[in-house]
């Protein structure tokens, strides 16, 4: 957080590694946890457009 003064108040786009960890850790703090997707849930999920 060494410029989080520097940063406005808006929604940044971050690298999807960032995002899945950000919100690990919320998820985490909350109490929660994050279910992992298997390989072919992966797949349907990233492929889904083609099968419609």
């Amino acid at each position: 957080m060494e410029k989080s003064k520097e940063l406005g108040k808006k929604v940044y786009v971050v690298p999807k590694e960032i995002d899945d960890r950000v919100a690990t850790l919320k998820l985490k703090s909350l109490g929660v946890a994050m279910d992992v997707l298997t390989p072919e849930q992966e797949a349907y999920i990233n492929n889904w457009n083609h099968n419609t």
